[in-house]
Order: C-alpha cells, then structure tokens, then sequence
C-alpha cells in the first residue's frame, strides 16, 4: 500500500516515528512532496523546533530516498477541496497512484471527493490499527522501540499507553497493549 503522508502526521515525533517505523518494516510505502515536509517545518516554528525539525526532514529524505515527490500542478489545477491549500497534497497522492492519504484533517479531505479520484483518507489510528491486526509482531517491534527512545528520551518512565493515547492513537493502543 502507498500512503501519502499529510503534514498534520508528520509533526507529532511519536505519531511520525511510529508511521515510519512501521514504513521501515516494509508494511506500506510513505510518500509525501516537499511542499508537505516544508508544512511540517513551517509547523515547528510555533514550538521553536524548526532547526531541529530541518534536521529530521533530511535525515527522512536519507531514510525514505524514494518516498518524495514532485509537486503536480497540472493536476492541482483541475482540483477543489475545501481548503484550497490541501489541494496539493491530493494531487501529489493522485500522481503517485497512491492508494490514500494519511491524515487528521478529515473535514479537508470529504471521502466523496476523494473517492472520484480513487483515493482514499485514513486517520494514522485506523490505518495503524488495521496493520497491527494483520502483523501484530512487527508493530509491536515499533511500538516498543518507539516507547524505548520517549524513555531515554523522556529521562524516565512513560506509560507506553498514554503515550499512544496523546499520539491520538486510541484503538491501537486498546489492541496492542491489552
């Protein structure tokens, strides 16, 4: 499965470190624009991470050397969303034949529209959800790197649940950490 992956989920670190790490094991393809990482960038401004977050963006690009993608303008033109400024991001999905787009921005993304585009909009906790219930072990593996680095991270105990309730990621956690 190909997934573009929206800038909304690539700026919480544990919700972006959980979607590639689950990349990394090879259980779906991450793809986004530079548009989307600069969105991403422009984003961490407000909590005076952008260095940081610049730093994260080439070490992605490194990572995931085929998951960027050029901007579609002859694409983007004949498209309406109801943020106009999204429209780049489904026009990015739709010239990668990406199969949805990762997002939280459900109101920005109507299932219809996208649906007349052959796309669909998955929130990062179904879509993590439905590939843990077919490779429980390898997101497990993740999921317990991921709450490994929040700890040294962190300098001391996190709850590997809370964590992935604030990482808006209720339905994996239930079924993962049960």
């Amino acid at each position: 499965m190909k997934a573009v992956l929206d800038a909304c989920v690539l700026y919480p670190p544990i919700l972006r470190d959980i979607l590639l790490g689950v990349a990394e094991a090879g259980l779906y393809t991450p793809l986004w624009s530079d548009r989307i990482l600069e969105e991403w960038a422009r984003a961490s401004i407000k909590t005076g991470a952008e260095a940081q977050t610049r730093i994260e963006i080439a070490l992605l690009r490194d990572r995931f050397p085929n998951a960027g993608l050029r901007a579609a303008p002859e694409i983007e033109r004949r498209l309406v969303l109801p943020d106009p400024d999204d429209v780049h991001v489904l026009a990015v999905a739709i010239a990668a034949q990406a199969d949805c787009i990762i997002t939280f921005n459900a109101a920005d993304f109507p299932r219809g529209l996208l649906a007349e585009e052959g796309m669909d909009r998955r929130d990062p906790d179904g879509l993590l959800w439905e590939i843990w219930s077919h490779h429980p072990q390898a997101v497990a593996g993740v999921l317990t790197r991921v709450h490994a680095r929040a700890e040294a991270m962190a300098g001391t105990e996190v709850s590997a649940k809370a964590m992935l309730k604030r990482a808006k990621l209720n339905r994996l956690a239930k079924a993962a950490l049960a």
